[in-house]
């Protein structure tokens, strides 16, 4: 998939750190744009929310310093949803799980190589690209609120992604849950159904290979014949989505909750994202092809109104 230019923030107090930033990121790549401390960031983005498509933002800062800029986005309608790259010297376990809780589900460890600078970036900006893309397809769907229950099947990235737009109006906060349910069915689709492990993942997307591999497990024995299946049900206390693929499961429990031993991996926040921020409560069954999702309506129009 083909991205626009990525416009990026760069926070940090020390003008050699932003040079360096910049010498790393090109400008034929990414348009970068500066900010000398916690203040002046925090007013570039205020003033322009829809601006940038991510942060690279220090921590540790005098005046207001990067988790306060951090609390102060996760708590503005626009901002909330640009991700931020938190860039510290700060990498002990309990204070990568702090930014992580905090909402910083990427992080970049100083020093860092240019390398592994642009591999975060792109993960970072290639997610809110997919996010905006699917916030403006969104507005093109018809509304499903009068779906009582449907059983779909589903075998492809692009099938899922029809079906995570088209289930999310059935909710009273669209987008509250379709990067979810995008994350729970591709996670069927890659994971389940195509067998591709996470270090693989890994690979091909350090590679830029993982498409192409997707493309040629869909078309070969025995993942060709492989189909995903998603019910929904409203229901009494809430709406209720069942994920089950055909795969042979994964080990689901450490994927809930966001690990700081991953928070410097280019992906695996999908499914600590749905948890956290578009349903009530996730729930694997068995060894891992099967999920249920539950979002209480009374909690769902507390949020709407």
């Amino acid at each position: 998939m083909i991205f626009p230019q990525p416009q990026l923030l760069l926070v940090d107090d020390s003008p050699l750190n932003l040079r360096i930033l910049q010498e790393f990121l090109p400008a034929i790549q990414y348009h970068c744009t500066t900010a000398q401390g916690g203040l002046q960031a925090w007013e570039m983005l205020e003033a322009e929310p829809d601006r940038f498509h991510a942060v690279l933002l220090d921590r540790v800062m005098p005046g207001m310093d990067g988790m306060e800029v951090l609390h102060k986005m996760k708590h503005h309608d626009v901002l909330k949803q640009i991700p931020v790259i938190l860039q510290t010297a700060a990498s002990t376990h309990q204070q990568t799980l702090e930014g992580l809780q905090a909402g910083a589900y990427y992080y970049l460890a100083k020093p860092f190589d240019q390398a592994t600078l642009q591999a975060i970036v792109d993960a970072a900006a290639r997610d809110h690209f997919s996010y905006l893309d699917i916030r403006q397809d969104l507005r093109r769907t018809t509304t499903m609120r009068l779906l009582e229950s449907g059983i779909f099947h589903f075998r492809t990235p692009d099938e899922a992604r029809n079906l995570a737009m088209l289930l999310a109006h059935a909710y009273p906060n669209a987008d509250r849950v379709v990067t979810g349910i995008l994350e729970l069915t591709l996670n069927a689709i890659e994971h389940g159904n195509l067998s591709i492990g996470y270090k693989e993942k890994s690979r091909l997307i350090e590679e830029d290979t993982l498409e192409e591999e997707i493309a040629h497990r869909l078309s070969s024995p025995p993942y060709s014949s492989r189909v995903a299946m998603a019910h929904f049900a409203r229901q009494p206390h809430g709406l209720s989505l069942h994920i089950t693929d055909q795969g042979k499961g994964f080990d689901w429990k450490k994927y809930m909750e966001f690990d700081p031993e991953r928070a410097f991996d280019t992906h695996g926040r999908g499914i600590a994202m749905a948890n956290k921020v578009s349903f009530d409560s996730i729930e694997y069954r068995g060894n891992g092809n099967q999920v249920m999702t539950l979002l209480r309506l009374d909690q769902a129009a507390a949020m709407a109104g």
